[in-house]
């Protein structure tokens, strides 16, 4: 599974995930910086890629359209991009069990300290 982090996470966080999350990318680094969210699901659909984000948009879309793309919607508020890397590799199993083996759209990933 692939991530592409939306513009909420920092870019610095995708080196730290390949070797989980092999192929991972940030939306400024395929050009979508400043892109609608719509242009981002797009993208990630026809990619292939599951969104990282932590706003309600990309599930609201989803209750829509439909998914593809499939999302992590991060609610842990503000983090360090080190505890950010931690928790997306520490529920790696969780997150791919919740959205490959259960088919659900969406996962929605708590801090460890809430």
């Amino acid at each position: 599974m692939k991530l592409l982090l939306d513009e909420n996470l920092s870019r610095r966080i995708v080196p730290f995930l390949q070797s989980v999350y092999p192929g991972s990318s940030h939306v400024v680094l395929v050009d979508l910086h400043q892109s609608d969210d719509q242009a981002i699901r797009e993208y990630a659909r026809e990619h292939g890629f599951v969104i990282v984000t932590h706003d309600a948009d990309f599930y609201e879309m989803s209750l829509l359209d439909g998914n593809p793309p499939k999302i992590i919607w991060l609610k842990t508020g503000n983090q360090s991009k080190g505890a950010t890397i931690n928790l997306l590799l520490q529920q790696h199993s969780f997150i791919g069990q919740t959205l490959i083996t259960e088919n659900k759209a969406c996962v929605e990933i708590y801090s460890t300290h809430n």
